[in-house]
């Protein structure tokens, strides 16, 4: 059974465990983790079944719509204390929800092709840099080799593993190893100009250290005046929800459990009249399995073609 990284249930364990979590709603967040267990159950379920892809598709989205509202509504919305809505962005408790449902959907047999190869699928501390740390007067091991890692939400990526001397022979060696990160993509619950920004830079990074990376930009809510990413590092900005965030004059009254109690049949709505799209995850498919398809140029193929 292939096994998978869990960052969405260990925010939920580290908010269970937090001496920041007011006591009366510890019971709720124990039902959320026993909610998370049958979310994954019934997801492997769809995911092994001999339906079609695209009904396979749709159902595991349903499942998270249904999983995402219940966190939000019962969870979150429902607490009579404040401190999981105010905080809820700084713990990850919602956008460590897409990071944990995206390798169990692209690893799987909608994108057939990644069974084929030796990666790695999913959050990842993916290399960034590389720099030595000396100089002729400062002599270290290695030349000082240094690596710097970025965390990726999600990532196809292959484990690189760096051994480093002055000496031929490799005698007082530097060993360092890290992933890289061939396709890569940021989760943002909403999608800001500065998230955006920062967005464009790790992609600008990702490049710079492997020109053949693809970078994707994936929120739930958009925040921002839309702007081309042609300009950018960015491939693809997907809008999961393909819908606006709340305006900020009606989320301040969340802040309040009797401000959330008033709004909670609109807000009900408001999420059922905007989930996560089926048609927005097959994009991002498509995107992938496209790239994973992708064969070397070669002399005879170029000639062939007549363009390159």
């Amino acid at each position: 059974m292939k096994t998978y990284p869990t960052p969405h249930l260990e925010k939920l364990k580290a908010t269970l465990v937090s001496d920041k979590l007011p006591p009366r709603d510890k019971p709720q967040v124990e039902k959320a983790i026993a909610h998370y267990y049958q979310w994954i159950a019934d997801m492997e379920a769809v995911i092994s079944s001999h339906i079609n892809a695209i009904e396979k598709l749709r159902r595991v989205v349903d499942l998270l719509n249904q999983y995402r509202i219940r966190m939000d509504i019962d969870l979150i919305f429902d607490s009579a204390d404040d401190w999981l809505y105010r905080q809820k962005g700084q713990i990850k408790l919602d956008n460590s929800i897409i990071e944990e449902f995206l390798p169990r959907l692209i690893n799987s047999p909608l994108v057939p092709e990644i069974s084929q190869m030796n990666v790695s699928v999913g959050p990842a501390s993916a290399f960034s840099f590389l720099w030595f740390d000396s100089s002729l007067l400062k002599h270290e091991a290695a030349g000082g080799l240094k690596i710097r890692t970025k965390d990726q939400d999600f990532a196809i990526s292959k484990p690189l593993y760096l051994k480093a001397s002055h000496n031929a022979n490799f005698e007082n060696s530097v060993e360092e190893s890290t992933q890289l990160a061939y396709i890569a993509a940021e989760c943002k619950t909403n999608l800001d100009k500065t998230m955006f920004q920062e967005a464009s830079a790790t992609a600008r990074d990702l490049k710079m250290a492997i020109p053949s990376a693809r970078y994707f930009l994936l929120c739930e809510w958009l925040d921002m005046k839309p702007v081309s990413s042609a300009t950018t590092a960015i491939d693809k900005v997907l809008l999961l929800r393909k819908a606006k965030r709340i305006s900020a004059n009606i989320r301040g009254s969340f802040s309040t459990y009797k401000g959330r109690q008033e709004a909670k049949a609109s807000y009900i709505a408001f999420l059922q009249n905007n989930p996560y799209r089926v048609e927005v995850f097959e994009l991002f498919i498509g995107y992938i399995r496209q790239l994973l398809s992708i064969e070397p140029l070669d002399e005879e193929t170029v000639l062939d073609r007549g363009y390159f």
